[in-house]
């Protein structure tokens, strides 16, 4: 089924409760991932989405399963798994900014990266959902901490990204030991052979939901390239920020030295400007993604650990100072900009051969139109 069209909250059959939350966040129309995912799943029925990033999937599964909820249960009755843990902290706070005023709903975050003995005292507060990375997850069942019997619903989001990344043995086993599930919901940017496979075994008469980015949910992202020495890329990003009045931009860069540096560079040109990559303590990385989602930090740098993790509507530009190496990375990457209806900017910097040759194919492959430019005196972008 491809949707194209949201409809109002109000007309999906939602309590009252979770339309006072959703009101909270002056949102009364859906997006058409929800408009399509919410029905099916409300009835328990198995789904599997297809829907580009920053569509509002959070939302499409998260609010069926909160309605399920049953608050005088003190067992486990929903288990979202998550890529990583920055996705699944973001998604762990929009649950409960939705059940705001549905009392008694008790949501925990696990993964990896964590003090599990912090994570085993959150859970015996007995929580109704968690929402966890799959390696962490496993853990917590073996150590039974967390069982799994009665569990309802399961969601699977980025599902593409997360057997990507090597976890389709956690979740395979996962699976298999919830025996009691009642319907699978599996969310994904694209259907990968590893996601249909889950899919055929683990789900029965899925609805299919398609969503395509046409011009009504495709994000308003003008992208642009630029040829640079890989020294002038620091100033070239200090430059358009100035010029343009940039509030916040993400820098994208490759390596975890990569990262490094350029934030260091960034702060020798008098911006605000921090980074985060697998190394960085995970207290440490949650304190930086907390300052950029405020609003409080201009400059967010990072490796792709973070492409998927964090959801900021504002975002007002992403730069690749690095051209990744995969083209979904692309995707991801400029997809952080351009949300809500705002029109984004992604600038990638050209700086060597096999950087031309990346951004070439990226061009060709992912069917982007990216404009050559350069910088005027006035700060303003030239077409070459």
């Amino acid at each position: 089924m491809n949707i194209t069209e949201g409809v109002r909250f109000d007309t999906l059959g939602l309590s009252t409760e979770l339309l006072r939350g959703l009101e909270k966040k002056g949102i009364t129309q859906s997006t058409p991932v929800q408009a399509g995912c919410i029905p099916p799943m409300m009835e328990w029925k198995d789904v599997i989405a297809k829907a580009p990033t920053g569509t509002g999937k959070t939302f499409a599964f998260g609010l069926p399963i909160i309605e399920h909820i049953d608050p005088e249960e003190e067992c486990l009755q929903a288990v979202i798994m998550a890529p990583t843990r920055e996705l699944a902290i973001q998604i762990t706070a929009e649950l409960r900014e939705a059940a705001l005023f549905k009392q008694g709903i008790r949501i925990v975050c696990v993964y990896g990266g964590d003090p599990i003995n912090k994570q085993i005292d959150a859970l015996k507060k007995r929580p109704q959902i968690v929402v966890a990375t799959p390696g962490r997850l496993s853990d917590h069942m073996k150590r039974r901490t967390i069982r799994v019997d009665t569990v309802k619903t399961v969601v699977l989001d980025e599902a593409d990204r997360m057997l990507d990344m090597g976890f389709i043995h956690d979740v395979t086993r996962i699976l298999d030991q919830i025996k009691n599930r009642k319907n699978l919901g599996m969310f994904s940017a694209t259907m990968s052979r590893e996601v249909m496979d889950i899919s055929w075994v683990y789900q029965r008469d899925p609805v299919e939901i398609e969503v395509k980015a046409d011009e009504k949910n495709k994000p308003d992202i003008l992208q642009l390239r630029m040829e640079v020495s890989a020294d002038e890329r620091v100033e070239a990003i200090a430059r358009i920020i100035r010029m343009g009045e940039l509030d916040r931009v993400m820098v994208f860069c490759n390596t975890k030295g990569s990262a490094e540096r350029a934030a260091a560079f960034l702060r020798m040109q008098k911006l605000e400007a921090e980074c985060i990559h697998g190394d960085i303590p995970q207290k440490k990385r949650e304190a930086i993604m907390n300052r950029f989602r405020k609003g409080e930090l201009p400059v967010f740098v990072s490796t792709d650990v973070a492409a998927r993790g964090i959801d900021v509507d504002d975002v007002d530009a992403v730069f690749n100072y690095d051209i990744p190496d995969e083209n979904d990375s692309y995707v991801h990457r400029i997809g952080r900009t351009g949300r809500a209806k705002k029109q984004g900017v992604a600038i990638s910097f050209v700086y060597d051969y096999p950087s031309k040759l990346r951004m070439d194919d990226i061009e060709k492959l992912t069917k982007s139109q990216v404009l050559p430019v350069k910088l005027g005196e006035d700060g303003q972008f030239v077409p070459v």
